[in-house]
């Protein structure tokens, strides 16, 4: 069983992102990165499957420059088998990332890609059901519990109003949500064995059309000042003079 695993590289999320002082761009300079969380959670999962099963193998693969390899490296700590960089100076979108990844899957033919449900960098959750459009592969998204067996995926996804299960023959697409698992420590051995494990480096093959741009980068306006109230009256008269009662 072939697993193929999307890592995205995004600021770290406790890091103070600024804007450019043009807007034209985040200014992250001298920001440290990290793996996508929810990717990093998806790849704690495909490295339990293979843990169950050892026959399995577990691809990392990210889009970007050569930075992005500083990422792979710890995915191959943690457990990857091996890794793969599509080295390209443009800025993809989740179009061209779920484009990029289509041609990836078509070559490798993986069972099984796993994925974050999104990036903490955009948030806007859509390279994964694209992916799972262009492959004409089924998807669940939001996964917090995954089995695999008899060819088929079962798995529990959370929805506004509860949850629900659902069952996907293989190959389809997952994206991972908070609740699926805790990524483990890296240990040291880990980031020593990860050293001699396969990092393929190769260009991108597509060549795609952005269908969204980036207008301007701000900072919001700053948060306003809070109080403290002496009753539940006084809050609830508060709360009716900003309207919010």
């Amino acid at each position: 069983m072939k697993i193929l695993v999307p890592v995205k590289r995004v600021p770290d999320p406790y890091a103070k992102v600024r804007a450019l002082p043009d807007g034209s761009g985040l200014d992250l300079s001298s920001i440290k990165c990290e793996i996508n969380p929810f990717d990093e959670i998806a790849l704690e999962e495909a490295v339990r499957i293979k843990e169950r099963d050892p026959s399995a193998e577990v691809v990392a693969v990210s889009i970007g420059g050569g930075e992005s390899e500083e990422q792979l490296r710890k995915a191959l700590a943690i457990g990857a088998d091996s890794a793969i960089l599509i080295e390209s100076p443009s800025k993809f979108d989740s179009a061209g990332v779920a484009g990029e990844l289509a041609a990836l899957a078509s070559e490798l033919k993986p069972d099984l890609i796993l994925m974050g449900k999104q990036g903490t960098d955009d948030d806007n959750a859509q390279a994964g059901p694209m992916l799972a459009a262009k492959l004409g592969w089924p998807q669940a998204t939001f996964a917090s519990k995954i089995e695999i067996g008899g060819g088929k995926a079962t798995v529990t996804r959370e929805t506004d109003d509860g949850s629900e299960t659902l069952e996907l023959p293989l190959p389809c697409v997952i994206t991972a949500d908070l609740r699926l698992n805790e990524p483990r420590y890296v240990a040291l051995p880990g980031i020593i064995k990860a050293r001699s494990k396969p990092l393929e480096r190769r260009p991108s093959t597509t060549n795609p059309t952005p269908m969204t741009r980036s207008l301007r980068f701000e900072a919001p306006p700053p948060r306003a000042a809070g109080r403290k109230v002496g009753s539940v009256d006084e809050l609830v008269a508060a709360l009716k003079d900003r309207g919010c009662l």
